[in-house]
């Protein structure tokens, strides 16, 4: 399963990535050590989407909070960079759509990314996995 990493990013262009405490949905707990994952650098933040591909080095759940009862699942996660993106892919290369059920790689990828607009770790579909692939060469 491969994964994807919304986050704050200084500098796009370091050969490494360390994601402190950082929430999970949809599967993005189940991150670990060798998966591939895809960054994004937030639009939020001043990034522009997507920008890296790399293989997770460690990854390691955090332990619940005592006495929290509705908590996000939250995991550190180190990343070492393998490609940078050819091309450009955020926001504002996804059409803008209220339906998020037509199936399509950039439909889940904006359905978990930008419907909510928090940083996070997502799993992804194999299908959306292989629609970010060919954003490197």
């Amino acid at each position: 399963m491969a994964f994807a990493i919304k986050a704050p990013i200084a500098d796009s262009g370091a050969d490494r990535f360390v994601f402190p405490a950082h929430k999970t949905m949809y599967g993005g707990k189940a991150i670990g050590a060798g998966d591939t994952v895809f960054l994004f650098a937030s639009e939020r933040s001043g990034g522009r989407g997507l920008f890296a591909r790399g293989i997770v080095t460690a990854a390691q759940a955090l332990p619940r909070r005592p006495g929290i009862e509705r908590q996000t699942p939250c995991v550190d996660v180190r990343v070492q960079r393998t490609a940078l993106a050819s091309r450009p892919f955020g926001r504002a290369e996804l059409p803008r759509r209220t339906d998020w059920s037509d199936g399509s790689p950039e439909a889940e990828i904006d359905f978990k990314f930008y419907r909510q607009g928090t940083d996070k770790v997502v799993g992804l579909s194999d299908e959306a996995a292989a629609f970010l692939e060919t954003f490197f060469r």
